[in-house]
């Protein structure tokens, strides 16, 4: 036996009691006779005594540790006499009695630490030494935690896990998918699922009528602070339900979470907005309503009422009221609109308007208006004294609107009101069914070509699909989007429908989703669903600005794993068994 107990159990009640210990060295001192030594394991730290007048030579063993040592101790439980208030193992030590070096370690190439001096890089690629960080560490205890709570909520609703292929066909509408070429079936390729979905409605149809999976997903899409090349979904279906059903079952989970994982109580019934309301109101479909900033159209207020061409030709112009900042400095405001005119927000300027504490009004567009439009504009954005005013204006209502969130929410952080430890949760509904693609120059799926149409719109499919609203809907957290789904269609013809305003001929349907069609043949359920992504809603109990700290081996911003050096070219041998020829151009060489 390597150990009796772990280093973050024992208390002052077991003193005089015997024990084995194992785990790493966190740091040695030596004073005078004495040597401490404080060894972790993933429980915790016990402070570890060797005392030279008792034992030199097994004290001069321990001056020779160096940090992330393997070791196993034997030795006595004692009353600490310097107690550690900031430590659970404080009140007590070890006094050492024998000392066994299980394996030596280098030097480790930064400090295991929470305030560790290495950087994203360094840590990625020693990865498996960075989830020895107790605050890492933690991260996927929570993961671990949260999963289990998932897995039992949803079994006492009578959901049943099944697991999907991981090996699927290509569907290339929507994000990119990952390939795998087929040794057997030269020249085909598996693609690797960006989503169980139509797997899940083909369990509905099976009769299976609720299904979850905590399913592993693949997009090969530009990556964020909160978006992997592959990441967990709490995926979930049901059938002979509707989008109140669906709402209620995954708000109670959302509610249990919460209240086991951070003792936060969520209203006993969370606000619903409608996606135009949210871009109206926030300029973005995952607003965050922690703090106010509430966006005002001031076109009545501003358009024609002054002789600023900006304002006279503009198809919107809203703003927000800043509570407290009429005191920004002119460097202050430059920087403001230094960060509006960034290529990431992409605005052309920033107008602003202070209502001094005094009385006073100062604009960076004064000589334009007369103070009376002041006045009007102090009442519209319900602003006081002391208050600022930013405003930007475009030539598309919903562009300006997402510029605008992109201020409010850089505002929100500047001013501190972004609290990692306080909840705002809401459903996103009534989204578009339809968005226009620039690049594809037609109209795509705002979520995947089987969410269903609100039926009241389906009459618009023939004659204005851009305006035909989806009986979908979005869980919202803090301004992020932690999950999302909708209804499906389980009516052939009406999919047929919705293939072909996406541009699908009947044979391309066929080809790529003929066994969804010839399923819904076969008296196929109503049925909706959702999915969760889990390491976004675990992100946020812990309250990280990133999701890598919660998956174990996370992929850098360019989708490398700098720790397995992949992805990475293969073996001439592999290819040739895949019958694959590599022909790259000169400048991917």
């Amino acid at each position: 036996m390597y150990r009796t107990n772990t280093c973050g159990e024992l208390r002052l009640s077991n003193a005089g009691q015997e024990v084995k210990l194992a785990g790493w060295v966190q740091r040695t001192r030596k004073m005078g006779g004495m040597t401490f030594v404080d060894l972790r394991d993933r429980y915790g730290l016990t402070q570890l005594v060797f005392d030279e007048s008792k034992d030199a030579s097994l004290c001069e063993r321990a001056n020779k540790l160096g940090r992330e040592w393997c070791v196993q101790v034997v030795g006595t439980v004692s009353e600490r006499q310097s107690k550690n208030a900031k430590m659970p193992t404080g009140d007590i030590e070890i006094l050492v009695s024998e000392l066994n070096v299980l394996s030596e370690s280098q030097t480790p190439p930064f400090t295991i630490e929470d305030n560790t001096d290495g950087g994203d890089e360094l840590r990625m690629k020693y990865r498996y030494l960075d989830l020895r960080r107790s605050c890492v560490r933690k991260n996927l205890e929570l993961r671990h935690k949260m999963t289990i709570l998932i897995r039992n909520f949803l079994d006492s609703r009578q959901f049943i896990e099944v697991e999907t292929p991981i090996l699927i066909g290509s569907t290339p509408e929507g994000a990119r998918d990952f390939v795998v070429p087929s040794r057997m079936n030269p020249g085909q390729f598996y693609a690797l699922p960006q989503s169980p979905q139509t797997l899940k409605q083909l369990l509905m149809v099976s009769g299976f009528d609720r299904y979850f999976q905590i399913a592993k997903c693949f997009r090969d899409e530009d990556l964020r602070a909160d978006r992997q090349p592959e990441f967990t979904q709490i995926d979930c279906e049901m059938s002979f339900a509707d989008q109140e059903d669906v709402l209620q079952i995954f708000e109670d989970m959302a509610r249990y979470l919460f209240k086991e994982i951070r003792g936060v109580d969520l209203p006993a019934k969370l606000q619903q907005m409608t996606w135009h309301e949210a871009m109206r109101r926030f300029g973005s479909d995952k607003p965050d309503l922690r703090f106010g900033m509430e966006f005002v159209e001031l076109m009545d207020v501003l358009k024609g009422t002054g002789t600023f061409p900006v304002f006279n030709e503009a198809e919107y112009i809203g703003g927000i009221c800043v509570p407290g900042c009429a005191n920004y400095t002119r460097k202050q405001l430059d920087q403001l609109t230094e960060f509006v005119k960034r290529p990431q927000v992409g605005a052309k300027g920033l107008v602003y308007v202070k209502f001094n504490e005094d009385g006073t009004v100062k604009s960076s567009v004064d000589k334009f208006y007369e103070p009376e439009v002041w006045q009007k504009l102090k009442e519209a954005m319900g602003a006081k004294d002391g208050d600022l005013v930013l405003i930007l204006s475009g030539d598309k209502a919903n562009k300006t609107r997402v510029q605008l969130c992109t201020l409010r929410l850089e505002m929100g952080d500047r001013l501190g009101l972004r609290d990692k430890n306080r909840f705002e949760c809401l459903w996103i509904v009534d989204f578009p069914l339809f968005e226009w693609s620039d690049e594809e120059q037609r109209l795509m799926a705002t979520h995947h070509p089987f969410t269903l149409p609100n039926p009241d719109d389906i009459p618009l499919l023939d004659t204005a699909p851009e305006k035909v609203r989806a009986v979908a809907y979005d869980f919202v957290c803090n301004g992020i989007e932690v999950g999302g789904g909708s209804l499906r269609i389980h009516d052939g013809k009406l999919q047929e429908k919705m293939f072909e305003i996406l541009g699908f001929t009947p044979e391309r349907a066929m080809a790529q989703f003929g066994f969804l069609i010839n399923a819904f043949k076969y008296g196929a359920p109503p049925h909706a669903g959702l999915a969760f992504g889990l390491d976004r809603f675990v992100s946020i109990m812990a309250g990280l600005d990133s999701i890598r700290d919660c998956i174990a081996f996370p992929k850098n911003n360019s989708g490398r794993d700098v720790m397995l050096d992949a992805p990475s070219e293969l073996d001439p041998k592999q290819l040739e068994e895949l019958q694959i020829r590599l022909d790259l151009s000169q400048e991917n060489v």
